[in-house]
């Protein structure tokens, strides 16, 4: 299948899984010319395909968000997004998360 030929939700998980360093929502939507929203929603359902898809040999790594201010991560998110204010000090200065897909 040639990369013009498929989906956006292919064409995210081919580039996820062929780079060297995470990448950031923004990037990835940078990239497609898509909305950031709709990255995080398309990388919901990429995490389930590769699930499925590798019986648990791979899997869509996310490095967690982190406030630039204090230094607190964000471990216990259930779903894939950017927090818009750090819960210890308040900042908004924060990291975005970033994605790519390995081998576990």
């Amino acid at each position: 299948m040639s990369f013009e030929m498929s989906s956006i939700r292919q064409r995210i998980t081919k580039m996820l899984s062929e780079i060297e360093e995470p990448l950031t929502a923004e990037d990835i939507a940078r990239m497609f010319e898509i909305d950031v929203n709709e990255v995080y929603e398309h990388l919901e359902h990429i995490a389930k395909s590769i699930r499925r898809m590798y019986s648990g040999k791979k899997a869509l790594v996310m490095v967690p968000p982190r406030c630039r201010k204090c230094g607190y991560i964000f471990k216990d998110l259930e779903k894939p997004k950017k927090p818009s204010k750090c819960p210890r000090c308040k900042s908004e200065w924060i990291e975005p998360p970033r994605f790519i897909i390995k081998n576990i």
